[in-house]
């Protein structure tokens, strides 16, 4: 049974003050629910260090928003994997539509980023998804092989077990709009296929499949009582420890129906 996950992406938000708030209020009031959910912080990178300690000794993890695909050395603003493992995170985001869009990142940068940080020990979060005119066009699954064949390129098998998939349709995040139940049961179905295709039905079952896009403590229980919908990668709602932890308790309430 693939153990569900529950991701805070707190984007550019918060101070020292605020994010030392958050994290204290969502890590005590999710410890009855961390047998059955997996749940990981992304703060801001200057908030990192700070979070890690907070969560240190629990079971939550701690991620970066982005990571280089380059090691250190003279890439002003750029954050290497070497850092983030040096302030304790596990994960990290790569391929989110922001980047994408605001940075231009290609499925080959995000190729390259997702290779830099698997060889160093991290573990990703691999961001797909259409926007909305895609979608209106019936595109939605030319999209997503289009940035999962670019995004895989190269790959061996065994990096996929560190490799969670995040199906975030464009037009969902931060928008107030959001899939149906069936639309997102319906893209994480074709990933999952997509997967099995080019790596095996084995592995294929083994990926975490996340649904992000306006998830909030009142559709979170739909979205994650879905058969392929494996935990939520939650933007806004992440940033009020009550809406965040009611979605943890739905994906725990979820994960004793598959």
């Amino acid at each position: 049974m693939r153990k569900l996950m529950v991701v805070g992406n707190w984007k550019m938000n918060l101070t020292s003050s605020t994010a030392s708030e958050l994290a204290v209020q969502i890590r005590d009031g999710s410890t009855t629910n961390t047998n059955t959910v997996e749940v990981v912080f992304c703060p801001p990178a200057p908030y990192l260090k700070l979070v890690s300690g907070l969560i240190e000794g629990t079971s939550i993890g701690l991620g970066g928003q982005d990571v280089s695909g380059k090691g250190p050395g003279a890439f002003t603003g750029e954050t290497a994997a070497e850092m983030l493992l040096d302030v304790g995170c596990k994960w990290t985001i790569i391929g989110h539509s922001e980047r994408r869009t605001y940075h231009n990142e290609t499925d080959s940068v995000i190729n390259q980023k997702i290779k830099r940080a698997i060889q160093l020990g991290l573990n990703v979060f691999l961001c797909v998804g259409e926007k909305k005119e895609e979608r209106q066009n019936n595109q939605t699954e030319a999209l997503l092989e289009m940035q999962l064949n670019g995004a895989f390129t190269d790959l061996e098998t065994s990096a996929l077990e560190r490799i969670v998939i995040a199906y975030e349709p464009v037009w969902a995040i931060g928008t107030g709009l959001v899939a149906t139940n069936e639309q997102a049961e319906a893209a994480h179905a074709y990933i999952r296929s997509w997967i099995s295709t080019r790596f095996g039905a084995s592995v294929a079952g083994d990926m975490r499949i996340l649904y992000g896009g306006s998830v909030k403590a009142d559709n979170a229980l739909g979205l994650l009582s879905q058969p392929n919908v494996d935990g939520a990668l939650v933007g806004g709602a992440s940033l009020d420890a009550k809406s965040f932890n009611s979605i943890i308790q739905s994906a725990a309430d979820s994960s004793s129906t598959k």
